[in-house]
């Protein structure tokens, strides 16, 4: 344990880091398994792993094994050379996609930047030079970089940064008509989360992605999926699209490929990875080898062992507790999600709930202000789910006793 609290932790931070996050007043030092520990020694269920990072656990055994390994062998060489462990995670994830070519970042932002610059170099080769247009979908979430930004179709991440770079129309996700009609000249890639993370846990119905994949190919479109929250097994399937029986051209990842290590990964068909020479993309430190050791172990943790089943298992389990919490109390309006990225959408802000729930140490998230967005663990048990469920009704009672406001 570090040997300050959290108080001067939050001080500290405060005097020298940039204030870009809405941070919670406690600093967590130890993780194992669906726990974490703050720096006064308090014990949290961290029912948001990391963003989704960390879907194995904290410090699961097979990845830290993986990272101490590698630490002693090479942590970092350019990618002006081959690198063993980062074509090893490489043809994991082919083998275990529709996929034939891997590029290896550092973020989903920085994997998106890469499918945007991908889809309009394939675009201008095969399309012709004025197709290079990109349709989003609103309360999406592509990254923060100006590109990814402005494929965001937010306007409160989006107003502080203009001028935006051109190239973008949105479209409300999951209408079909609206996409069809946004369809111009321009026009060469659809861009589209299967789960709306950031923007509610939101979901389409089968249909629309049954028009989309119609539609694209109709339309001789490219169609990238932003997988970078809802891959690698959060769903029940080791990606979303599986689920509507659909296949991109590129996808991206990011999260828990690590397994709590920073990677992204850009995933193309051989026609349109072949758009890319050499010079057209490159990152310093995309695919070196201590975060592509980690990433291996990951794979191998995810694709073997009953892990995907018993997401969706725990998924149906938490779900139904939702429900129940949902019934009682009015101030849920819906439950939502899929697997294990799942949601209760209020009929007011989150945040106080957030708060009141870290006070009796359970770790979960309100997105779109009203939205409390549950990623646990791929790992946990029925008996993390009561107790976090146990402390979730705590405080939901408490806020119907205090009259409909705020956690007493």
């Amino acid at each position: 344990m570090t040997k300050k609290s959290n108080a001067q932790l939050v001080k500290l931070g405060k005097k020298y880091v940039m204030n870009t996050y809405g941070r919670l007043p406690i600093a967590l030092v130890k993780g194992e398994g669906a726990k974490v520990w703050d720096a006064d020694g308090r014990e949290y269920l961290d029912f948001l792993a990391g963003l989704a990072v960390n879907s194995l656990g904290h410090c699961h055994p097979k990845v830290t094994e993986a990272v101490k390994a590698q630490v002693d062998q090479l942590i970092h060489v350019s990618n002006l050379y081959w690198i063993e462990p980062q074509i090893e995670l490489a043809q994991s994830l082919v083998e275990n996609s529709f996929a034939d070519k891997v590029f290896f970042c550092n973020s989903g932002a920085e994997a998106n930047e890469g499918a945007i610059k991908l889809a309009r170099k394939y675009a201008k080769l095969h399309m012709g030079p004025d197709k290079y247009e990109i349709i989003t979908m609103e309360k999406s979430f592509h990254g923060r970089t100006l590109a990814t930004v402005t494929a965001t179709a937010q306007p409160k991440y989006q107003k502080a940064f203009t001028p935006l770079p051109e190239g973008f129309r949105y479209v409300p996700f999951g209408d079909l008509k609206a996409l069809e009609k946004a369809i111009g000249p321009h026009t060469c890639a659809i861009m589209v989360e299967p789960v709306q993370g950031e923007g509610g846990v939101n979901l389409a119905e089968p249909a629309f992605w049954e028009g989309l994949a119609k539609l694209a190919k109709e339309q001789n479109l490219l169609l990238i999926f932003d997988e970078v929250q809802s891959g690698l097994g959060r769903t029940g399937k080791l990606f979303a699209h599986e689920h509507y029986g659909i296949t991109p051209h590129i996808m991206t990842l990011a999260k828990a490929l690590g397994g709590g290590t920073p990677i992204g990964a850009l995933l193309a068909t051989d026609e349109v990875a072949s758009a890319f020479e050499p010079g057209d993309h490159a990152s310093t430190f995309g695919g070196n080898p201590l975060v592509t050791a980690a990433g291996v172990a990951t794979m191998d943790v995810l694709v073997q062992g009953g892990l995907l089943a018993h997401c969706l298992e725990m998924g149906a389990y938490f779900r139904g507790h939702l429900n129940r919490l949902a019934e009682k109390y009015t101030f849920i309006q819906e439950v939502r999600g899929l697997g294990l990225i799942l949601a209760c959408e209020l009929d007011r802000p989150g945040a106080d709930i957030v708060a009141a729930c870290l006070e009796k140490g359970l770790i979960i998230n309100c997105t779109a202000v009203n939205v409390l967005r549950f990623l646990p663990p791929l790992i946990i048990t029925k008996e993390d789910i009561d107790h976090a469920v146990a402390i979730l009704e705590e405080v939901l009672a408490s806020v119907e006793a205090n009259a409909g406001g705020t956690p007493a």
